[in-house]
């Protein structure tokens, strides 16, 4: 694992092109997280916990129209994505929060980052700016030991994910679960972050976006890039190969346009809390709709993931909305 992950840092630190970006970070995220089933394997080991494979059983009732998971289907998975799939709003917004009351940046990087936001709610995407915020989130991180920030992604979800996981989608996490299939999650979030609410759930795992480190300590880049859009379908493909899942059995779970092309990959997609894009796009292809917001729409956060803001741009919008609070109170 350190040699394949060395590797990766290597070649992302040479000048690449964005698809091969993409490739680097969809393969580093299954890296990742392949090393990640290892090492819980080697623990329920050395905890005298390892347990012989349960005998399928018979999975929960899919709701009308579904497609039912196949009990026992070694070649079966199923993919979530996080923001507004499973979780109300974005998970890097609770994350920003927790940064915010540590102080992790200051009313000038508020600043910086709610104008370069403006532009992208607008769509306009400048890659300059796009650049410029991902390079300065980053540095926000940069010198900080992976511990560090990992114990306040803990205490940040451990605080808040209760109450904002989708009962309805939580169900289909458990379906997939109970019929003995991988169930992953798959988000631009950090991998600190996913990996913790992947546990929560009680999910195989997480396929997140990968911060270089060295030495226990974050350098202050990605390793190939964001996991969104097309190096989300990159990190499923590449799982794939090494969990050897056929991909016509698994399922995907996603909110946004921006995931379909993990959705496109499999043979079960399923579109969640969609957005007008995708519900357009799933209304042409067929593909089943479940929507579990009630009343008001779900409000999504003025984070795109699209603009490729890096581990931790998030705490763009979190600090804004706590500034805001603070004036109005």
């Amino acid at each position: 694992m350190l040699g394949a992950m060395a590797a990766l840092r290597r070649l992302t630190q040479t000048r690449r092109s964005p698809t091969e970006r993409t490739a680097l970070a969809g393969e580093a995220a299954a890296e990742a997280a392949e090393a990640d089933l290892q090492q819980a394997e080697l623990r329920r080991a050395e905890a005298g916990r390892a347990e012989a494979p349960k005998k399928p059983g018979r999975a929960p009732k899919a709701p009308e129209g579904d497609h039912t998971p196949t009990p026992g289907d070694r070649q079966a998975a199923a993919f979530f994505d996080c923001d507004n799939t499973i979780l109300r709003g974005a998970a890097i917004f609770y994350l920003g929060v927790g940064l915010y009351r540590r102080k992790f940046f200051n009313r000038r990087d508020v600043a910086r980052f709610a104008w370069q936001q403006a532009w992208f709610r607008l769509g306009a995407e400048d890659p300059a700016h796009i650049a410029d915020a991902q390079d300065k989130a980053l540095s926000l991180v940069a010198g900080k030991r992976t511990a560090e920030v990992e114990q306040i992604c803990e205490e940040v979800f451990e605080q808040v994910i209760a109450e904002k996981i989708w009962p309805g989608t939580r169900a289909l996490v458990q379906l997939h679960l109970d019929a003995g299939q991988q169930v992953w999650l798959v988000t631009a979030a950090p991998l600190e972050v996913a990996r913790i609410i992947a546990r929560r759930l009680g999910m195989t795992g997480a396929l997140g976006t990968v911060a270089e480190a060295a030495d226990g300590v974050y350098t202050g880049r990605l390793v190939g890039g964001l996991l969104h859009g097309e190096a989300k379908a990159a990190a499923v493909s590449a799982l794939a190969r090494r969990e050897q899942l056929d991909l016509s059995h698994c399922a995907a779970f996603s909110d946004s346009a921006n995931d379909i092309p993990m959705l496109a990959l499999v043979g079960h997609p399923y579109v969640v809390n969609p957005d007008a894009a995708l519900r357009r796009h799933a209304r042409r292809m067929g593909w089943r709709v479940r929507d579990f917001r009630t009343g008001r729409r779900a409000a999504r956060i003025g984070l795109p993931a699209a603009a490729g803001l890096g581990v931790l741009a998030g705490a763009t919008a979190a600090a804004v909305a706590v500034r805001r609070r603070q004036h109005t109170a």
